[in-house]
């Protein structure tokens, strides 16, 4: 077991002092009990309710119904601005036009 040394204000002492004879352990003992029930809440698993459930899946779709898809002009805007550059020598003509042809697809099927 390791020590440490803790400087404490006095009323926070007096609160566990009082806790710890309540519970009618050595205060040393109370310390122990409280910071090792603090750590293993931080680490604890929280069971949701169905309900629960139910309204976080319903604020899910409130978002995914809040969110939008961008208009053709939009996307066209955004394709404009994008740099072009020319593809990695290594790279095969044929899936270069291959990755032509899926990005061609895309926007089309985008308008």
């Amino acid at each position: 077991m390791s020590e440490y040394t803790l400087q404490l204000p006095e009323t926070l002492v007096q609160q566990l002092e009082h806790l710890a004879v309540r519970e009618g352990v050595p205060l040393n003992q109370y310390l122990v009990y409280a910071l090792t029930k603090q750590v293993a809440w931080a680490y604890a698993i929280q069971v949701s309710t169905p309900q629960q459930v139910a309204q976080q899946q319903r604020e899910l779709e409130g978002l995914w119904q809040s969110l939008t898809k961008p208009s053709a002009e939009q996307v066209d805007a955004l394709l404009a601005k994008r740099e072009r550059v020319a593809p990695e020598v290594d790279l095969h003509p044929e899936t270069v036009e291959k990755l032509q042809r899926l990005i061609a697809n895309q926007a089309s099927a985008v308008a």
